[in-house]
């Protein structure tokens, strides 16, 4: 059964993967083993641009977002679904995923351990795009007559551009973000979680193998029975997950990195060496810039639009507030879990060596090398980094779906809840697919649908910036004389 679905979804991501994929040397007749994904350059300029243009407010903005995500500063009669902490923890459960296992480790194979520099570089740029997207995503929120909250790059660019008269160019960019954003829930949102997690349970549970068919049903109906509940039932066991499966990660790899404190000089003088290609390995500085940042944005999805989703269905009257709260999401997803798991692998020593492992196995083969029995305790992360991904992925491709098919499908047949009902039976579909399907494929498919999706937002995120830099300015002055802008 494997066989019949790769045969049927390879060809797809081959003929797609050339839109996204560019290689610059080629002309030259200079093979660096890689394909420069456009993408990974338009975050980057941009991460720098928004850092400047808000101020820094990755730097400044920090102490103030674990006091609003305390919910020190909540109050009762603000509208929206979940608290600032749920809505910040659905968030992380979709990037706090097998990006930061998998990924990671991807990165280091291909791009050395200069790809961990990088990586951290894309976390810190990120928090700025973080803060807009997340921003702009409350201002233009859509609550219906039953509180449901509706929001993310759908609306502000169409809602937002509208106001600035540049409305069918924003009605363009909200459809293509729409489309992209399910194409992303059912690719690195679903598949590559799916993928990952069969790929770590076959890899300690041999008699697996060759039925990822099967392990994807019940993983399916597993996800199903959460999805079903729409935004609350998913920030409910996203807020209960996610701090467990974080600390529990973080634990483990600060384990390995303390029995290797001895070496630490030497990896971290070997990652900065080959970030920027002072000795040549694995693509040198292109192959450590491209593949790091590359995996470090498809962890964090800043820029990309998605946590805007989540963040809009918070509790709070001051969008500006929600942003900062977003921008812990990079700091603790790229900064600090992606780090760790590149740690451990530089110092297990499998970062140079040629293997035959990929992505979840190569990290568990590198905790393996200090704990043996680790493997085992990651089966279990893994299983929960891809639950809880999927669980919050579902939401982002459903307000995606819905945006685009629910008044047409509602007109067109009267059946109550028809477009959410139609986008969940093909979300699930795509679990068994991704368990199925072989690792590059997935990984091809669902970085062109995730990162494609920073092309529409952020270029509306440029024409929208000046107005969320004179929000910020307005909520830090009276921040700064109140010390609670709600109550200025």
């Amino acid at each position: 059964m494997d066989e019949v679905v790769n045969s049927l979804f390879e060809p797809l991501v081959k003929l797609l993967s050339g839109f996204l994929f560019w290689d610059p040397f080629k002309a030259f007749g200079v093979d660096i083993g890689f394909r420069f994904p456009l993408v990974v350059m338009w975050l980057m300029i941009w991460g720098v641009y928004f850092t400047f243009r808000m101020g820094f407010i990755n730097i400044r903005g920090f102490k103030l977002s674990l006091l609003i995500t305390s919910g020190k500063l909540d109050r009762n009669s603000n509208k929206g679904e979940v608290s600032h902490f749920q809505a910040l923890s659905t968030a992380l459960s979709a990037t706090v995923g097998l990006g930061n296992i998998a990924g990671v480790a991807i990165a280091i194979s291909l791009g050395g351990p200069g790809a961990t520099f990088w990586m951290i570089m894309a976390g810190l740029l990120g928090m700025s795009l973080k803060f807009t997207e997340c921003t702009l995503g409350q201002k233009y929120r859509v609550i219906d007559s039953n509180g449901r909250v509706s929001g993310g790059p759908m609306y502000y660019l169409s809602q937002g551009l509208a106001k600035r008269n540049m409305k069918i160019f924003g009605k363009i960019l909200a459809v293509i973000f729409s489309v992209l954003v399910i194409g992303a829930s059912f690719g690195g949102g679903n598949m590559f979680q799916s993928n990952q997690a069969f790929s770590q349970m076959s890899y300690i549970i041999p008699w697996l193998n060759g039925k990822g068919f099967y392990f994807g049903i019940v993983l399916a109906i597993l996800v199903g029975l959460v999805v079903l509940g729409g935004i609350k039932s998913i920030a409910r066991v996203a807020s209960r997950i996610v701090p467990f499966m974080v600390v529990l990660y973080i634990s483990t790899s600060l384990i390995i990195i303390f029995m290797n404190l001895d070496r630490v000089g030497e990896v971290f003088r070997m990652i900065v060496e080959q970030a920027f290609g002072l000795k040549p390995i694995a693509g040198g500085f292109f192959g450590a810039f491209i593949i790091g940042f590359q995996r470090g944005a498809f962890s964090n999805e800043a820029g990309i639009g998605s946590a805007s989703i989540a963040h809009s269905a918070a509790r709070t009257d001051e969008p500006v507030s929600e942003g900062i709260v977003a921008l812990l999401e990079p700091f603790i997803d790229t900064v600090v879990v992606c780090t760790m798991t590149a740690l451990v692998i530089n110092f297990s020593g499998l970062a140079n060596q040629q293997t035959n492992l990929q992505g979840a196995q190569l990290t568990s083969a590198a905790f393996a090398t200090v704990l043996p029995w680790y493997p085992y305790l990651l089966a279990i992360a893994i299983l929960l980094f891809a639950f809880s991904t999927m669980i919050s992925w579902s939401y982002y491709g459903l307000k995606g779906f819905n945006y685009l098919f629910e008044k047409p499908l509602s007109k067109l047949f009267p059946i109550p809840n028809l477009s959410t009902k139609v986008y969940y039976v093909f979300f699930l579909l795509f679990i068994v697919i991704g368990s199925a399907s072989n690792l590059w494929a997935v990984m091809d498919f669902s970085d062109m649908m995730i990162l494609g999706m920073a092309f529409p937002n952020i270029l509306g995120m440029i024409f929208l910036a000046s107005g969320v830099r004179a929000d910020l300015d307005n909520f830090w002055n009276r921040w700064k004389r109140n010390n609670n802008p709600d109550n200025a």
